[in-house]
């Protein structure tokens, strides 16, 4: 039987596979473009994003709007979600036990995309996705071949409100996403204000 966002989004809201159902006021599947050939994914749901229900809204996800937009890239052009759909309390890592009551939900998120570029949003979803042994502070900004997909990994929008530090090696990463979806993605129009 094939899958449907449909069915998958009624499935993922109804969950109860791990505690963190017991807390949640909203299940945060995701949001964007479901044909995007780029796909973002960051670790757990925060307290703006468990209170509307949409990823990355709050501080993290302004600045993530304009890490996007410095390449060309908005939420109408790219699909954006998080290893685990329910918040954890006080905003904590995700447990390995919730992150796998919840990897089928994100993997079925990516048979329907098919993305062809996926950006890891910190540590945690590259250590998931890319290798468990990936350190974000050594291997960002690096591609990986993986089950046919280019990933690759950058600083998490909330580290880097707390550590502004990092923005310039971010930018650095940024601009080679930008590379890569100008080579492989065929379906992407980057915008360019600027240039008009």
């Amino acid at each position: 039987m094939q899958d449907s966002w449909e069915a998958l989004e009624r499935e993922c809201a109804a969950c109860r596979e791990c505690a963190l159902h017991q807390t949640r006021k909203n299940v945060v599947f995701g949001v964007g473009n479901p044909q995007a050939e780029i796909m973002l994914v960051g670790e757990g749901p925060g307290a703006n994003e468990d209170a509307t229900g949409i990823p990355f809204v709050g501080r993290a996800g302004q600045l993530l709007d304009d890490m996007l937009a410095i390449i060309g890239l908005n939420r109408d052009n790219v699909y954006i979600c998080n290893i685990v759909k329910c918040r954890p309390p006080g905003n904590r890592d995700p447990l390995n036990v919730e992150q796998d009551a919840c990897i089928g939900y994100l993997r079925r998120q990516m048979a329907l995309i098919q993305p062809k570029i996926l950006v890891c949003l910190g540590r945690i979803a590259a250590m998931r996705l890319i290798d468990d042994k990936f350190r974000i502070t050594r291997d960002h900004g690096q591609w990986y071949d993986v089950g046919g997909i280019r990933m690759t990994a950058i600083y998490h929008p909330a580290a880097l409100l707390r550590d502004p530090g990092r923005r310039p090696e971010t930018f650095d990463d940024l601009k080679s996403i930008e590379r890569e979806v100008i080579r492989i993605c065929t379906r992407t129009e980057l915008s360019r204000p600027w240039l008009v």
